[in-house]
């Protein structure tokens, strides 16, 4: 309409954590988030003109719906990573058979399995994730596109994996930027990490090693036309908003913002232009901001 409008979409009881969205080809909103009362993943869409919230996975036990993502097919059915905080484990959620089915990708006795999710589809609409597993601190990747689920473990080098964000490039392959945390493990470096199997083999970079830009950094990354990537991240020791790109041909780091403490809850999409858009937390001043 030209002006911001807001909308109430679920006011039931302590909803709406852990959001993601995705718009369909009529433009139209998808929306995945944790409902804490009943601990569980819900689904809200306006598909039909007036939004629609819908109990996506409740599981037996309850527990499924934290740290969410959300993709969209060429037929706008909605395809959902997430944590299931009983089983440990993290889950896949879609709608594409007309019905919400739930698969359990990759659980652990050890806990923490899938969190920090982060999911993209393939132009044959199979799903490709990454995530954390916080039992042993690794990086690892899962996808369907075989027809079956496979995972893999990315990096493991040290407590990797936190804050996962993945991008497929026109060939299907995955771009992962995620950080290096020092808080369980001694040795590691809290870099900001960037990961991809575009050789066909993982190979793994440190992007920006200056001061703890990794640990509880978080990041976003998206592709340009010619599969570049494009990362924006938070610097935790100067408190700025940073972004990092390959497009040249090597690594180039930049500061964005400095003005204060900024940076947190960073997200960055390209335009077609290929120019950058970041949205973030100006912590100082309990802002939203927005760079280009």
């Amino acid at each position: 309409s030209g002006t911001w409008e807001k909308k109430t979409v679920d006011s039931s009881r302590k909803v709406g954590e852990y959001t993601s969205i995705a718009l369909d080809t009529a433009d139209k909103a998808h929306i995945s988030y944790y409902d804490r009362s009943n601990y569980a993943l819900k689904y809200a869409t306006n598909a039909s003109g007036t939004w629609v919230t819908t109990t996506a996975d409740s599981s037996v036990y309850a527990g499924a719906g934290e740290y969410t993502s959300i993709a969209l097919d060429a037929s706008g059915n909605a395809h959902i990573s997430h944590f299931d905080d009983v089983s440990a484990g993290l889950s896949y959620t879609t709608n594409a058979s007309g019905t919400w089915v739930t698969t359990t990708v990759e659980s652990s006795i050890y806990g923490a399995m899938g969190v920090y999710t982060s999911i993209a589809l393939d132009t044959a609409g199979k799903a490709h994730i990454s995530y954390y597993d916080g039992g042993i601190g690794d990086l690892k990747y899962a996808t369907n596109a075989s027809g079956t689920w496979v995972t893999t473990t990315v990096d493991s080098s040290g407590n990797v994996g936190y804050f996962t964000s993945i991008a497929l490039d026109a060939s299907g392959n995955a771009h992962i930027s995620y950080s290096d945390s020092t808080l369980r493990y001694s040795g590691t470096n809290s870099d900001l990490l960037y990961a991809t199997n575009a050789s066909g083999t993982w190979v793994t970079t440190t992007v920006d090693s200056s001061g703890s830009v990794g640990g509880y950094t978080y990041t976003s990354i998206a592709l340009d036309t010619s599969g570049n990537a494009h990362i924006s991240y938070y610097d935790a020791t100067n408190y700025d908003l940073k972004y990092a790109t390959n497009a040249s041909g090597t690594w180039v780091t930049a500061t964005v913002d400095s003005s204060g403490s900024v940076g947190l809850y960073t997200s960055i999409a390209l335009d077609t232009a290929d120019k950058a858009h970041i949205s973030y937390y100006d912590d100082t001043h309990s802002a939203l901001k927005y760079a280009t």
